[in-house]
């Protein structure tokens, strides 16, 4: 189980509070405004700048 349709569409990034997107793999959460890329643990988007990795 991955990270539900209805949770993205209220999730945004921290950093630049613009909308996010599913990675295809579903394993993280990605800001495609400030080129981050958030961790999904257990199926729970962690969205926490220091957590994010550019890509």
């Amino acid at each position: 189980m991955s990270v539900s349709a209805d949770l993205l569409k209220i999730l945004a990034c921290p950093k630049c509070k613009q909308p996010i997107e599913l990675d295809p793999e579903g394993d993280c959460i990605l800001c495609p405004v400030c080129r981050l890329r958030y961790p999904v643990r257990d199926d729970i988007p962690v969205m926490l700048i220091d957590e994010a990795e550019s890509y």
